[in-house]
C-alpha cells in the first residue's frame, strides 16, 4: 500500500476510467470529479468528503470507503463488489441502479434513499439506517439487515429471501408483494404476535 494522501482537495478533476488500485486517501475532499467508469481494487477512501462527484458506471472491488459522505453524487449504474463501507453517509444521492455484492455496509446512513430495482447480495449491513427508503422491485437476498432502521420504508415487490429480516416491523413499512421464504415468515409473524405451531 503506498503512503496515504492525506487532507488535499480535488476540485473539477476529470478522472473519467481512472484506475484506483492500491491508492490510499485519508481526509481528502472531492469536488465535482469525474469518476466515471473508474475501477478500483484494494484502494482506501477513510473520512472523504464526495460531493457531485460521478460515479457512473464505475467498478469497485475489495476497496473500502469508510466514514465517508457522499452528497449529491450520482452512481448510475455503479458497482461494489467485497467493498467496506461501514459508517458512511449518503444524502440527496442518485443510487439507481445500484449492484452491492458483498461486503460490509453497516453503520451506514441511507434515509430516503431511492433503491427501487437495487440488486444486494450477500452484504453485511447491521444498524444501517433505511427508514422511508425505497427498495421497490428491489433483490435483498441473503443480507445481514439485523437491528436496521425500517420506519416508513417502501418493500413492495422487493424479493427479501434469505435475508436477516430481525426487527423488521411489518406493520411500519409498506410490503405488497414482497417476497419472503418460509423461515423468515415465522419470524415475522412472531414479530406480530403470533403463536406459530406446525
Amino acid at each position: 500500500m503506498p503512503e496515504p494522501i492525506e487532507d488535499v482537495t480535488f476540485h473539477d478533476e476529470d478522472w473519467y476510467a481512472e484506475d484506483l488500485t492500491d491508492r490510499h486517501y485519508v481526509r481528502c475532499t472531492f469536488r465535482r470529479v469525474d469518476l466515471t467508469e473508474a475501477t478500483s481494487r484494494g484502494a482506501v477512501f477513510d473520512g472523504c468528503t464526495f460531493g457531485d462527484v460521478l460515479f457512473n458506471v464505475s467498478r469497485h472491488t475489495d476497496s473500502a470507503f469508510t466514514r465517508c459522505v457522499f452528497t449529491r453524487c450520482n452512481l448510475f449504474e455503479a458497482a461494489f463488489t467485497g467493498c467496506k463501507l461501514v459508517g458512511s453517509t449518503f444524502d440527496r444521492c442518485d443510487l439507481r441502479p445500484l449492484t452491492v455484492d458483498g461486503g460490509d455496509w453497516s453503520f451506514v446512513t441511507l434515509t430516503g434513499a431511492d433503491l427501487r430495482g437495487a440488486r444486494l447480495t450477500g452484504v453485511r449491513m447491521r444498524e444501517t439506517d433505511l427508514a422511508g427508503v425505497d427498495l421497490t422491485g428491489a433483490a435483498v437476498r441473503g443480507v445481514d439487515l439485523s437491528d436496521v432502521q425500517w420506519r416508513g420504508a417502501r418493500l413492495s415487490g422487493a424479493d427479501l429471501r434469505g435475508s436477516d429480516l430481525t426487527g423488521l416491523d411489518p406493520t411500519a413499512v409498506q410490503r405488497a408483494g414482497a417476497v419472503i421464504d418460509a423461515v423468515q415468515a415465522v419470524a415475522l409473524a412472531h414479530a406480530l404476535g403470533f403463536d406459530v405451531r406446525g
